[in-house]
């Protein structure tokens, strides 16, 4: 019953620990450079096995 508790509060808390203003703006263009990097890295992954394709 205690951990519901402390589960509760922590979502409470967590609105709070978001950032707000130019830092949320610029946390948001961190997050979208990480995410096209990772796909460019997957695409790039995916391409490698390109040397069983006969072009």
């Amino acid at each position: 019953m205690a951990d519901e508790y402390i589960a509760n509060d922590e979502s409470e808390n967590y609105d709070k620990d978001l950032a707000t203003g130019k830092k949320a703006d610029k946390n948001s263009k961190v997050r979208k450079r990480i995410d096209d990097l990772l796909e460019k890295k997957r695409l790039r992954e995916a391409l490698d096995f390109s040397d069983d394709w006969d072009i």
